[in-house]
């Protein structure tokens, strides 16, 4: 919990919203069943669709309105990814996902104009979907980059302290290479090392006093971010490295439990990539991060909600963090 300092200045984070627009939502809750085509596949995803993780995950709009509405005074917010619901497992190039990031990213522009700054996750790209197939595609980052108007890479000095925001598929990119198209991937390699360079020059350029919130939507990229010898110089300036993509606190304990088991290779790519890694997962805790979980959570907690973070300019205290819980 934070306590509000007169003098600090106070940043929302949402993560996760999944907004549907009317053309996504036109697809039905059962689009990703429909995509499934093992009969007893299917019927083990709807039984944890139903019961754990989203029972009717076309209708989460709502809860950026509830929120909208929640948000007290603050000075900037944060939005850490993931802002369609990826119905068509290509990311934002998808007319349908694209709409809704559109609906989603207007409606956080009018209400908070240029104190707004936007992650990039990985829903925004697409990617192969849990039980089915997908793609990520370099359509969708044109869509993101020109149509979107979201920088794959930004800062905010607030003092001493300074906030960045990164793309983490593509810091993470070796792990979602299954994902993409052979005929896409040198593209892609050059769109990674480009956006590394900005990491590495930022980073470099960093004084050594300021005091860094890093927002990283995928915790996967930190290992790749930790092999970089000027980011691990910078780790003790890392104050909190806030992520998303994981939806709940739950997935987050799990995480830290099967922190290093092997990857599992038999069992597909989505498998493949989500314990590859947790192999790696030891690399995330120096990069102290804190989870904001998806504005309406899961189904089996509902435990969604936003953070507040106040900021103290000169450094005189640590950030402080306050969770509003936000249950549909």
């Amino acid at each position: 919990m934070g306590l509000h300092v007169p003098g600090d200045v106070t940043v929302a984070i949402l993560s996760d919203v999944h907004y549907a627009g009317a053309a996504e939502r036109a697809r039905g809750d059962d689009y990703e069943l429909r995509a499934i085509p093992n009969p007893l596949l299917r019927t083990f995803a709807h039984v944890y669709r139903h019961v754990v993780w989203m029972r009717h995950p076309l209708d989460q709009a709502p809860q950026l309105d509830r929120f909208l509405a929640d948000i007290g005074s603050v000075d900037y917010v944060v939005a850490n990814g993931d802002y369609s619901c990826d119905s068509g497992f290509v990311g934002v190039s998808d007319p349908a996902a694209g709409q809704s990031a559109q609906e989603c990213l207007g409606k956080l522009r009018a209400k908070f104009g240029d104190r707004v700054r936007f992650a990039v996750g990985d829903h925004e790209l697409g990617k192969q979907a849990l039980f089915g197939s997908g793609e990520m595609r370099l359509a969708s980052w044109r869509t993101v980059t020109e149509t979107l108007g979201l920088p794959p890479f930004w800062q905010l000095v607030i003092g001493r302290y300074t906030l960045m925001g990164m793309t983490s598929s593509l810091v993470a990119l070796p792990v979602h290479q299954p994902d993409t198209s052979p005929a896409e991937w040198p593209e892609w390699l050059r769109l990674r090392e480009a956006h590394l360079a900005e990491i590495r020059a930022a980073f470099e350029a960093l004084p050594s006093n300021q005091r860094v919130i890093l927002f990283c939507h995928d915790p996967t990229a930190l290992p790749f971010l930790w092999r970089e010898e000027c980011v691990r110089r910078r780790l003790p300036q890392i104050e909190q490295t806030i992520i998303g993509h994981l939806h709940t606190q739950l997935i987050m304990w799990k995480s830290r439990v099967l922190s290093g088991i092997p990857p599992i290779r038999f069992m597909g790519h989505a498998v493949s990539r989500m314990t590859a890694a947790l192999h790696e997962a030891h690399h995330w805790w120096p990069f102290h991060v804190r989870l904001c979980p998806a504005l309406s959570g899961i189904e089996l907690l509902n435990d969604g909600g936003y953070f507040t973070m106040q900021i103290d300019p000169a450094a005189g205290h640590p950030a402080q963090f306050t969770f509003h819980p936000l249950p549909r």
